[in-house]
Formats: structure tokens, sequence, C-alpha cells
């Protein structure tokens, strides 16, 4: 079986794989995500301490801070405010 992938870089195979605009969404997502959970945890809250404040539940808080789930802006805005944040879009 002949595997066109073995000896390519993971970028080379990122590109055959995935439009520019769908790596730049992947990356976005992953950012967002990541930067709640370090916002999290910098105020010392755990997953269930955000679950009281803002009502996302803990298990749909951990599943966002793996990048499991595509959430709801409303759901993420909840999140945002309990953590004393904003959303801002720049361009």
């Amino acid at each position: 079986m002949n595997n066109s992938a073995i000896g390519k870089s993971w970028d080379e195979v990122r590109a055959e794989l995935f439009t520019p605009q769908e790596l730049k969404e992947m990356e976005s997502r992953v950012k967002f995500m990541h930067d709640l959970a370090v916002a999290r945890k910098q105020k010392g809250l755990s997953q269930r301490d955000l679950e009281k404040l803002s009502g996302v539940s803990q298990p749909v808080i951990a599943r966002m801070e793996k990048g499991d789930v595509n959430a709801k802006i409303d759901t993420i805005m909840k999140i945002l405010i309990a953590l004393g944040g904003e959303l801002t879009i720049s361009f």
C-alpha cells in the first residue's frame, strides 16, 4: 500500500488536507479556547467554579477547553462575561 504522506512534513500534509481558510479557522478556534482556559486558571477558578459563575455546565466547559465542541456564541459570551472579559473583533 502506497502512503503518499510518508516523507512529508506535517505542514505539507496540512496544506494538502485543508484550505488556507480552514487552517485559519482551526488556528483561531484553538487559540481562543486555549485563552479561555488560561484566563480561568489565572483567576484561580476550577471548571466547576466557572460553571457556577457562568451557568455553563462543567462538561461543556471541559469540552470547549479541549476543542471538542463548537460552542454557540451565547455560550462563549456567558463564559467571557463570567471571566470578566469581552469579545473584541479585529481585522
